[in-house]
C-alpha cells in the first residue's frame, strides 16, 4: 500500500502534501520523538498526536513514510511548510491512535 491509499480513510484529511507513492511498510505508533527516533522503521505509517516540527524532523531522519496526526491534533502553518520541503506526507483525524492504527492495518490487510 502507498501513502495516497490512507486518503482512503474517510476519517482521515490531508494535511500537507509530500511523497505520495512511497510504500508504506506497517503501522508505528509513538509519542516520545526521543522513542521514535530510534525505533521507528523505515517507511512506516507513524500515528501520533505530537504535530511539530521537531516530529517532522525525527519523520525525515527515520524514513518514515507519512505521519497521521491523531485525536484532532493539527499543523500550524510553519509546520506544515516544514513537511512539504522535507517531502513528508501528514495526515490529520479525530481518531484515537489504536483506531488510526487499526484503519491503516486494516486497509493493508484488504490489499
Amino acid at each position: 500500500m502507498t501513502v495516497k491509499e490512507i486518503a482512503r480513510i474517510k476519517e482521515c484529511r490531508l494535511a500537507a502534501q509530500g511523497k505520495m507513492e512511497e510504500t508504506i511498510t506497517g503501522v508505528f505508533c509513538c509519542d516520545l520523538l526521543s522513542i521514535a527516533m530510534s525505533k521507528a522503521p523505515s517507511g512506516c505509517a507513524w500515528v501520533t498526536v505530537m504535530a511539530n516540527k521537531n516530529t517532522i524532523a525525527v519523520a525525515s531522519l527515520t524514513d518514515t513514510a507519512c505521519v497521521i496526526l491523531a485525536e484532532g491534533v493539527h499543523l500550524n502553518e510553519s509546520d506544515k511548510k516544514c513537511a512539504i520541503d522535507e517531502g513528508i506526507t501528514v495526515f490529520e483525524t479525530d481518531l484515537p491512535i489504536f483506531d488510526t492504527a487499526l484503519a491503516i492495518y486494516r486497509l493493508r490487510a484488504e490489499q
